[in-house]
């Protein structure tokens, strides 16, 4: 079955994407809104852009309701933040703040999730959360201001985060750290399972 992109239904295209580009790494990010509340939302379209210099990529798939959401805004007025990786002990809270709060309502409060301070970012982190990586806004890059299009988030890298727990025969130990990925819909994917192949050498 082939589906042109140019003549789909937004929300079937999105659903097509979505189900098909798995499993997704979870970035959980803290941010300040321009009045001081500390939100917390999970973007599962996330990416690293580059590792010299270190940026990482987020992208927010434009709501229906609205032309931003709160981490967006909050970027674009107070150009800091954190990426809170999520593990698997933490799946339930993560999910708990998908709930749709108003601007004002901190995520933090409204779940009950502990935070820590940050090192060199004025938003908090989530305490439970083994890898943090603290940011500065480099650059939003708009797709489409349409609903379902997107609208890039780069970050500057600048403090990581990394809990003793996780060390292991790796800088960071995969089975330790236990991160989560997104599927399609309210699906979601351990990395319990892991396969190990060394890449070829011509």
């Amino acid at each position: 079955m082939d589906f042109d992109p140019l003549t789909l239904n937004p929300q079937l295209c999105y659903q097509l994407m979505a189900n098909s580009v798995t499993p997704r790494p979870i970035a959980w990010i803290s941010s300040l809104s321009e009045t001081g509340t500390l939100n917390l939302a999970p973007y599962s379209f996330f990416t690293v852009a580059s590792c010299n210099p270190p940026v990482l990529l987020v992208t927010q798939v434009n709501p229906r309701n609205r032309r931003n959401k709160d981490t967006l805004t909050n970027l674009q007025a107070t150009k800091e933040c954190v990426i809170n990786i999520v593990s698997t002990n933490c799946l339930e809270i993560m999910n708990a703040s998908c709930a749709d709060y108003p601007p004002d309502v901190s995520e933090f409060e409204a779940v009950g999730i502990e935070r820590i301070e940050s090192l060199k970012v004025k938003p908090a982190g989530v305490k439970a959360s083994l890898v943090r990586f603290e940011c500065q806004l480099r650059e939003i890059i708009p797709i489409s201001e349409l609903p379902t299009g997107g609208t890039m988030m780069l970050l500057n890298v600048v403090n990581i985060f990394v809990s003793d727990e996780l060390n292991g025969e790796q800088l960071i130990a995969p089975e330790l750290l236990d991160t989560l990925g997104k599927l399609g819909g309210d699906n979601y994917a351990t990395t319990r399972d892991r396969l190990k192949l060394s890449r070829p050498v011509l």
